[in-house]
């Protein structure tokens, strides 16, 4: 069996690691394309070398989010490949062109992280997961809500709950990240010491937005460490005395801080999972979410843009006492092998 994997931005290289070790210890090809859409050394790159991934054989370097941009390349790559599967991650650009290349070639799509809904359609991220799962041979789902969603939503494809890929990879990589990475000694912070930030989705990157959630960073009397992708800080405007702005960290650096911080905050659909996983109070500078669990359990708080409502959930944030597993138990990239193996 072959599978095309198509990756292209940050959280994807990381659930693409567990799964790529699945696939090889279950004997299936893997054939891996990096569609370009985080170029940036500190987005891309780095996490090849980091996490020892397997050099993609197709690198497109196409520079770009535009998911038409993205289409014919990857439609070229399957033509030539023409593997058994198409495996997509998550919500991106790259997500929805590798799967629209897919079905223009007839080629099956496997949907990572499929069932995923926050409710909110202003998020170019939830059209891309319902057009994505809509289509999908094979749905894996990390729980079981998503499972129901798909079913509520009567989608075709086979579904599957694997649990998280990103949940393996945190398992197993947080107390490496601890150990090895020295972000803390660098910037001379003591773990539970500080808060930690990250905000880089579309609509947050927007001036005036973004300036309301730096504002109420500002309004903290604790430093906050914020690692910023590279859009974020082409607009940020000024920056608080309490703020400190990094360039992005790789992935171990990032472990490291996050699952050392009093407090995340954060727009990153990935790192609230990761707070969680921590121990570590999340803090969402979003109206939604797609990890509703999270939420309920009182682990993550959403904010919006309000810097009144940021600063005071980030000074009382707490993680409850009774925190049950969400998302999976550190084997999901087995499944993921195993549903792809079965299905050959």
């Amino acid at each position: 069996m072959k599978i095309l994997s198509v990756v292209g931005n940050r959280p994807q290289f990381i659930k693409s690691g567990p799964v790529s070790a699945a696939l090889r210890e279950a004997g299936v090809e893997e054939v891996g394309l990096h569609t370009g859409q985080h170029w940036d050394h500190d987005l891309s790159e780095v996490f090849y070398e980091e996490l020892g991934l397997p050099e993609p054989r197709y690198s497109l370097d196409l520079h770009t989010a535009d998911a038409e941009t993205m289409r014919p390349q990857i439609a070229a790559v399957l033509a030539e490949e023409r593997p058994d599967w198409t495996l997509v991650y998550g919500d991106t650009n790259s997500t929805l062109a590798g799967t629209e290349a897919a079905g223009d070639g007839d080629v099956p799509v496997a949907h990572v992280e499929a069932g995923l809904r926050s409710g909110d359609l202003s998020m170019p991220e939830e059209h891309n997961r319902i057009a994505v799962d809509a289509v999908s041979a094979l749905l894996l789902c990390p729980d079981e809500r998503s499972r129901e969603t798909l079913l509520g939503e009567g989608v075709p494809g086979r579904i599957d709950v694997v649990g998280d890929v990103m949940a393996d990879a945190a398992f197993r990589l947080a107390p490496i990240a601890r150990e090895r990475s020295t972000v803390l000694r660098r910037h001379e912070l003591e773990p539970g010491g500080y808060v930690a930030a990250t905000i880089h989705r579309e609509a947050n990157v927007r001036p005036e937005r973004l300036a309301r959630i730096v504002d109420g960073l500002g309004r903290l009397d604790e430093r906050v460490i914020f690692p910023a992708h590279p859009r974020t800080r082409s607009v940020l405007g000024e920056i608080p005395p309490n703020v400190e702005v990094l360039s992005p960290l790789g992935y171990l650096d990032m472990a490291a801080l996050v699952s050392q911080a009093r407090v995340l905050v954060t727009d990153s659909g990935g790192l609230q999972k990761e707070a969680y996983w921590y121990g570590v109070p999340c803090v969402t500078a979003r109206p939604s979410t797609e990890w509703v669990d999270t939420v309920e359990l009182g682990a993550n708080v959403l904010v919006g843009d309000d810097p009144e409502k940021l600063a005071a959930a980030v000074s009382a944030a707490r993680m409850p006492d009774d925190l049950r597993p969400l998302y999976g138990d550190g084997h999901a990239a087995e499944r993921v092998a195993a549903s792809l193996a079965d299905r050959g």
